[in-house]
């Protein structure tokens, strides 16, 4: 019979959900991500990267790792940056949280995205919207003087494609243009 479980009250075969598992902890939380207040009841074990993707339609955190690893889910927490895939979403309550759609104001692009684009500081793109909130933060941070230092303070995020010279180049750029 496989894997699955079986519904004993009208006889099929399927894989187990969350609505047939007793137990679930859940809550009710208020998040504020991108200025706009959301009430959700979430699994308390939800990551802020799949209630941001899966609940908010926010697709533009990438799912890479999923461990932490990668970077492509970082998101800005109170203007900090932070691993949305390592962060509980129930955490964040009460919490400002930004993401690479809240980045741009009022449709003009932030300093860092029009960085990226002019120094071709992206090649699938997979790594991007990370590498952007990363970049961001590290300038706000002051994390800036050296060639050396972009690199060491974006090290954790990873380009697959292997763009870091014009990730750093995008930085600098938007760094010396008033970039934050």
């Amino acid at each position: 019979m496989g894997f699955g479980c079986v519904d004993r009250a009208v006889g099929r075969t399927g894989a187990a959900t969350n609505s047939r598992v007793v137990g679930i902890a859940t809550s009710d939380v208020r998040l504020r991500v991108n200025g706009r207040e959301h009430r959700l009841r979430i699994d308390n074990r939800a990551t802020l990267l799949d209630t941001l993707r899966e609940r908010l339609a926010l697709t533009g955190t990438k799912k890479g790792c999923d461990r932490g690893e990668c970077g492509a889910c970082t998101v800005h927490l109170d203007g900090r940056r932070a691993l949305a895939c390592m962060t509980l979403a129930v955490m964040c309550q009460g919490r400002d949280v930004t993401t690479i759609e809240g980045l741009a104001a009022e449709g003009e692009l932030h300093p860092v995205q029009a960085a990226f684009i002019d120094h071709d500081a992206f090649q699938c793109g997979y790594c991007t919207s990370g590498q952007i909130m990363s970049a961001v933060a590290c300038i706000r941070e002051g994390h800036i003087r050296s060639e050396e230092e972009i690199a060491e303070f974006m090290s954790g995020n990873i380009c697959r494609c292997a763009a870091y010279p014009q990730i750093r180049a995008a930085v600098r750029a938007a760094t010396e243009a008033g970039g934050v």
